[in-house]
């Protein structure tokens, strides 16, 4: 009896096959080339290459978080709710992604890291300009952490501009207050460029939040800001765990006391008030 022979089908592959000149619209579009010219190792050691990727991946994690944090931002100003939430929610997944960036990096021993840590002569993750934007969004402003910046005008210029600004955490306590909530005048009206310091008013706010049953939507956006808070508390301490690691209590890189800079960093909370307020309701 006869096979049966099959007829001659498409290949899947085939619907990809579409014609284009020049680079092709994924590389004009996501620049991919780009991003993989910026891996250049200095040293021969294996696990520089792995340092670069990480960090370099953090960066493109800081300017999404940055992005949507401003989003949610200038959606509580003006009062669009469902908005503000929709980028905090982003900002939470694209956080757990950036957590997850120091897996690559997570168990370098001193030797290994020592292979390579020549090359970054004074370079430390402290002069990160887009973490700096960051940290001034949440609430953590410092006209001194703009100072590295001084000699390149535009990157500084930036950074001092979003030092006043108002942070995610002001927007969010302007916001309660037109909701009714009794956020104090002074905390309102304060310095942008002053970092944000736990007051018992605000404290006060997000006690009546959490201990009514009415205010869901608002304990929705406490309990958004509180994961963002946690996720960053998080991703601070892992810093401190992977440096320690590596390096134990040696100066760090770019003249910081290293592991005990990074120990004080951690140790200060992001909306203070959220985390105080639960011992009160």
């Amino acid at each position: 009896m006869p096979h049966h022979i099959p007829e001659a089908t498409t290949l899947p592959e085939a619907d990809a096959l579409l014609p284009f000149e020049g680079p092709s619209p994924y590389e004009n579009y996501i620049h991919a080339s780009v991003l993989s010219s910026l891996q250049q190792p200095h040293t021969d050691a294996p696990e520089e290459m792995p340092f670069l990727v990480t960090t370099q991946v953090m960066e493109l994690w800081f300017t999404l978080l940055v992005h949507e944090g401003r989003t949610a931002r200038e959606a509580l100003r003006k009062d669009d709710y469902d908005a503000a939430m929709d980028a905090l929610r982003r900002s939470l997944r694209a956080h757990r992604a950036l957590n997850a960036s120091w897996a690559p990096i997570a168990e370098l021993t001193p030797r290994q890291f020592n292979h390579f840590r020549g090359a970054l002569g004074t370079a430390s993750g402290f002069q990160s300009v887009k973490y700096r934007h960051l940290e001034f969004l949440l609430g953590d402003k410092s006209e001194a952490m703009t100072h590295p910046h001084r000699d390149h005008s535009a990157v500084h210029a930036e950074l001092c501009d979003a030092l006043t600004q108002p942070s995610l955490y002001d927007e969010v306590l302007a916001y309660l207050h037109r909701q009714g909530l009794p956020v104090p005048a002074h905390v309102l009206e304060r310095p942008r460029a002053a970092p944000h310091e736990p007051d018992p008013g605000v404290e006060e706010a997000w006690r009546r939040i959490y201990a009514d049953p009415r205010q869901g939507a608002l304990l929705a956006l406490g309990e958004a800001l509180t994961d963002l808070a946690e996720l960053v508390q998080r991703w601070r301490t892992d810093h401190v765990l992977v440096v320690r690691r590596a390096m134990g209590a040696k100066t760090g890189s770019g003249g910081s006391s290293g592991v005990h800079w990074l120990e004080q960093r951690a140790a200060r909370p992001v909306f203070p008030e959220l985390w105080s307020a639960r011992s009160l309701v």
